[in-house]
């Protein structure tokens, strides 16, 4: 399976990734943010501001400026990531997962599967979205009993399982998106 970088443009509190095939811990875990900066990651396209603040990586957006992402430096095959997101509640956001950065697509536009951060009314948290190439593959109308398990003005928990061309998403416990793509 190709390896692309995992991308996470949200807020974050805590953050951790099972790998299945190589194991970081004993229960096989590893923490990708250490809660004091921002190393093993790296900012591409945009002009978004990115800082920790207590125990947190907060993104503040920029007007009139490409989306952001923070990313991580190493690179996943299959995994397991759990994290915690508190958003605006006027803003749009998502963590980008299996996605690529190449400077011949798009002058490196960042590309590939979103996990949905949506606090609007529309309920299309955790559906998941194809950035920058076809558009929704799972939108949140394709759950409408996940459409309510997003808390606005509060931390919510993902769970987003990715191994082989299986993509699960959970919020706050819900299951979400199941979605088979090749």
């Amino acid at each position: 399976m190709k390896k692309t970088y995992l991308l996470i443009a949200a807020l974050l509190m805590s953050c951790f990734i099972q790998n299945t095939h190589a194991q970081s811990s004993k229960d096989g875990w590893q923490n990708l943010f250490n809660g004091k900066d921002l190393s093993g990651f790296k900012q591409l396209n945009g002009k978004a501001k990115y800082e920790v603040k207590d125990g947190a990586i907060v993104g503040t957006s920029t007007m009139n400026t490409p989306n952001s992402f923070m990313t991580t430096e190493k690179e996943y095959g299959d995994f397991i990531l759990e994290l915690e997101v508190m958003v605006d509640d006027k803003l749009n956001s998502g963590i980008q997962i299996r996605s690529e950065s190449k400077p011949d697509y798009m002058d490196g536009r960042v590309h590939g599967y979103q996990v949905e951060i949506d606090p609007s009314a529309r309920g299309w948290a955790a559906g998941i979205y194809d950035e920058a190439r076809r558009g929704w593959l799972y939108p949140g109308d394709l759950n409408p009993k996940a459409k309510t398990a997003f808390k606005n003005n509060q931390w919510n928990k993902y769970r987003i399982e990715a191994i082989g061309n299986h993509i699960q998403t959970f919020l706050n416990g819900v299951p979400v998106a199941h979605l088979i793509d090749d």
